[in-house]
């Protein structure tokens, strides 16, 4: 009976153990980390997007609300751009409670801001729901690495090299694909604040007129 118990027991060791490297090796966890890299990149620009508006805005009347605004969402972006840097550069952890937490401040934040948009801020709604929906795939890729992080963790030790085993070819139809979401999420927020609305349209950049002013 023992012996039968352990030949029963010992074929599930292997399986078992094989299952971890496996895990490891899955090319799905650096390709989420690019996906959430960029989207914090459109992110923080679309935020300093929404900032220039607030400060064009206010550059009349003095208006106190929109200038902290304006500074708030500038600050906001700015940590979206400098936290992704470090999250691509360093790999760090997939992000504590207090960036989850902020994070998803911002997002009830741009939520509010459509819901309860004042005349002078509707025009701003497209590029507050841009922000919206970049800070959401954040929080949707960092909440899926940390559930595998907190798996892998609590399983058989598989070994380092979750990226080394990541076939090239597939990491960057990954940052391409995760890229043109980006891009195409985060542009038309661009254009739709005051600094796309002046910006000017692509191939007269050179085009000056004798008064230095761009022709139209």
């Amino acid at each position: 009976m023992a012996a039968s118990g352990m030949a029963a027991s010992g074929p599930a060791a292997p399986g078992a153990a094989a299952a971890a490297p496996a895990w490891a090796a899955s090319p799905a966890v650096p390709a989420v980390r690019l996906v959430a890299g960029f989207a914090g990149f459109g992110a923080g620009s679309v935020n300093l997007a929404i900032a220039s508006s607030f400060f064009a805005a206010a550059a009349g009347p003095a208006q106190p609300l929109g200038l902290a605004a304006g500074a708030a969402a500038a600050l906001w972006g700015t940590a979206l751009l400098a936290g992704a840097i470090v999250f691509l550069a360093k790999e760090p952890a997939a992000g504590g409670r207090r960036v989850r937490y902020a994070l998803g401040g911002a997002a009830a934040v741009h939520v509010a801001a459509i819901a309860f948009a004042a005349p002078r801020t509707s025009g701003l709604n497209l590029t507050q729901l841009s922000a919206l929906l970049l800070t959401l795939m954040i929080i949707a890729s960092l909440g899926w690495l940390g559930r595998t992080e907190a798996r892998r963790e609590g399983g058989p030790r598989a070994g380092s090299g979750t990226a080394g085993s990541v076939r090239p070819g597939r990491l960057l139809a990954a940052a391409f694909a995760g890229a043109v979401l980006v891009a195409g999420i985060a542009t038309p927020g661009l254009a739709a604040s005051t600094a796309g609305q002046y910006a000017v349209p692509h191939g007269e950049h050179g085009n000056l007129a004798p008064a230095g002013h761009h022709q139209r």
